[in-house]
């Protein structure tokens, strides 16, 4: 019998999405996919020859649980140069992300804990909390108000119950980068309250307008901030599964010991590519944030010549998050597109009750794939 904390989990609509559309590629189908959040580059070579290397050298056996020093090290340099967070190596744990966010989960909640996070959000923040036996409360955002987390609805939505705010900028799924005021905001709430953060920034250096802020930059902020990014969509590392959470080092020992109890550690011949990919040349992650901000442009433009989508300007990750004006839910909006257009987008019930009426595009994928994408979709909201 499963258990009830997994039968309350919502599966995860990309994957489900991508299954199908693997599918269909193995039928002979040529499906335009915009339903993945993976760029579609390779990883620079200088980061796949300091594998290559480590691999050659033997460096194939267990690490310390928490990483290499040498990583820890490099993580801790980035995040005091690029977002004056102060610490050190000992406040960094290497871990994939996702495993990041389902650890920090498991640490710090208890069944009946509410945790606040924005609506429309990544649909695995609810699936972690739910897993940990806590509640997540969704506190609404609105396309007209650019998706932009509202500090004063944050205030209205904390309990006594609430133990945790989730904070993901830029987001996925609508691109959307949160304006410094607001996260200046949410930090005075979490110090009042006493809340822990978690703040998810694993697209903190895809961003075209504005800057990256780091709640656990601010003041009275570091101690109670769980910041959580990696390697996967900055350096178009997917695969290679690695990351890192920044705490207090009390909190770094304690999510280590579900670390221990799970993973036990990250890939060990991956580490050194790691250490190269942030200490390494910049240039090829410099042209990738360059290509996705064209790209990002011609899909707006694409949009635009679309009767029944509208869109906002997202300002970071690589994601679109249009509004369609047709009277059907999104998860069957979408599959009928995948059908008769062969078109893949996320439906945006897949991130909360506020994405419905929405879908997602991830325009990670090369212009010409655009450009027929796009003329697909404008068929086949002339015919819907």
């Amino acid at each position: 019998m499963v258990s009830k904390r997994l039968r309350d989990v919502p599966a995860s609509g990309t994957v489900a999405l991508s299954n199908l559309v693997s599918l269909l590629n193995s039928q002979g189908a040529d499906i335009v996919s915009f339903s993945m959040g993976e760029p579609d580059f390779t990883t620079p070579k200088n980061v796949i020859d300091a594998c290559v290397r480590s691999l050659d050298s033997g460096f194939t056996h267990y690490t310390p649980s928490t990483g290499i020093p040498e990583l820890r090290k490099a993580v801790a340099a980035k995040a005091f140069s690029e977002n004056n967070i102060h610490c050190t190596a000992r406040n960094v744990l290497i871990t994939p992300c996702k495993h990041a966010i389902f650890m920090t989960a498991l640490a710090y909640l208890d069944p009946g804990d509410e945790v606040i996070l924005s609506d429309p959000s990544w649909v695995s923040y609810e699936a972690c909390i739910r897993l940990a036996g806590a509640k997540p409360v969704y506190v609404p955002t609105y396309y007209d108000e650019a998706f932009v987390l509202d500090p004063r609805r944050v205030r209205e939505a904390i309990t006594p119950k609430t133990k945790m705010i989730i904070l993901n900028s830029p987001s996925n799924p609508t691109g959307g980068v949160l304006p410094e005021q607001t996260i200046r905001e949410i930090a005075e709430i979490a110090k009042e309250r006493n809340l822990t953060v978690m703040s998810d920034e694993i697209y903190e250096s895809i961003i075209y307008e504005g800057k990256h802020l780091s709640i656990a930059s601010l003041p009275g902020m570091f101690e109670r901030t769980i910041t959580i990014s990696g390697l996967s969509k900055t350096y178009a590392m997917t695969g290679w599964r690695l990351g890192w959470a920044i705490a207090p080092e009390e909190d770094i020992k304690t999510i280590d010991k579900l670390q221990t109890h799970s993973i036990s550690c990250c890939v060990s011949f991956t580490q050194p590519a790691a250490v190269e990919a942030i200490n390494g040349p910049q240039g090829e992650k410099e042209s990738m944030v360059s290509e996705f901000r064209k790209r990002r442009d011609l899909a707006l433009d694409l949009i635009g010549e679309i009767d029944g989508l509208e869109c906002n300007v997202p300002k970071g990750a690589f994601y679109l998050f249009p509004k369609y004006n047709r009277d059907v839910k999104s998860e069957v909006f979408c599959r009928k597109m995948l059908e008769d257009a062969h078109v893949a987008v996320t439906p945006g019930s897949a991130f909360g009750p506020g994405g419905e009426g929405f879908f997602r595009i991830s325009y990670a994928t090369g212009e010409e794939r655009i450009k027929e994408g796009f003329e697909r979709i404008k068929h086949f909201m002339g015919k819907i």
